[in-house]
């Protein structure tokens, strides 16, 4: 059975963009882009049957992102990792995702 993990839209420690925001919607995308970057950095490619994509989710306040982590059950290397990404995030933006980032403008802790 396909199942998901929300693992937030930037590392645990750093600030992203709030919905409601002038740009939030491009920015809040560039951001999830980076994050999910530096978790493939950070644990690999995923196995077949999981998948990080960037999710868009509704809200009172307006649509917000978050990197999401799929996996199948179906395919227990996908599940081990996907669990392995949850339990290990990163705190920080790494060095490359911090140079994405300024690429993009964007600004960071």
């Amino acid at each position: 059975m396909r199942d998901e993990l929300y693992l937030g839209p930037v590392p645990l420690e750093e600030e992203c963009s709030q919905v409601g925001t002038p740009d939030y919607l491009t920015r809040s995308r560039k951001e999830c882009r980076a994050y999910v970057n530096q978790l493939k950095r950070k644990f690999g490619e995923p196995p077949m049957g999981a998948a990080l994509i960037i999710k868009s989710c509704p809200h009172d306040f307006g649509t917000y992102h978050e990197v999401v982590v799929v996996f199948d059950d179906l395919f227990p290397d996908s599940e081990e990792w996907a669990c392995g990404v949850d339990d290990d995030l990163p705190l920080t933006w790494d060095e490359e995702a911090k140079v994405e980032l300024t690429f993009l403008d964007l600004s960071f802790s």
